[in-house]
């Protein structure tokens, strides 16, 4: 296939940024790259814009780097949380993801990051808070805390039937019965034999 050199007028991903001199198929720079004005061929007249071209590509890495860099203050004050289904022990149904956390992002703060930019090493597969490393610019590191919870309800536990204390009588109070003692007995049985005692009237 034959290639051809050219020189980037704009910032390609996996290809080279502004002033770039790289090597293509001729195909895909006749009809994509040219049409597109995203490069020029080499030539002596095109170098001439070498420099205008390096200080446009000075300037977007600079306004890069300062939108990474607040970028990165923001999310570190950030919880992103991320809800999912789990079964009684608690375990994950599937797993998060940097697409996962990318997603949230998007919905929860309405921040774009592209999911290439969250670092993690595997996948999230349980509850928790978890620090996440962001790779937000060959310059720019930062983190952002996850804190995964579980949508599904908690079985409550059948609580055990109470025990009944058994019932202990108090003496005294009104409408118990309380036995007489000793010295009542024998009030009362010395009035009833005074009482046979008294002889009847005639």
């Amino acid at each position: 296939m034959a290639k051809t050199e050219v020189i980037l007028t704009h910032n390609i991903v996996g290809l080279g940024g502004e002033s770039d001199q790289v090597r293509v198929a001729a195909g895909y720079a006749r009809n994509y790259l040219f049409p597109q004005r995203l490069a020029i061929p080499v030539s002596a007249a095109n170098k001439r814009h070498l420099e205008a071209l390096k200080q446009k590509r000075a300037e977007r890495e600079a306004q890069e780097f300062n939108h990474m860099t607040d970028l990165a203050k923001a999310l570190q004050k950030l919880v992103c949380v991320i809800k999912v289904k789990t079964g009684e022990d608690g375990k994950l149904f599937g797993s998060v993801t940097s697409g996962t956390i990318a997603d949230e992002l998007k919905h929860q703060f309405d921040i774009a990051l592209d999911k290439k930019k969250i670092h993690l090493e595997h996948a999230i597969r349980q509850l928790g808070e978890f620090d996440i490393d962001l790779h937000l610019h060959h310059d720019v590191k930062g983190s952002l805390k996850v804190r995964v919870e579980s949508i599904t309800p908690i079985a409550a536990p059948v609580a055990a039937p109470a025990e009944e204390k058994p019932r202990t009588e108090k003496r005294g109070h009104r409408g118990d019965i309380v036995a007489p003692t000793t010295a009542e007995l024998k009030a009362k049985a010395e009035k009833k034999a005074k009482a046979e005692k008294k002889p009847k009237a005639e």
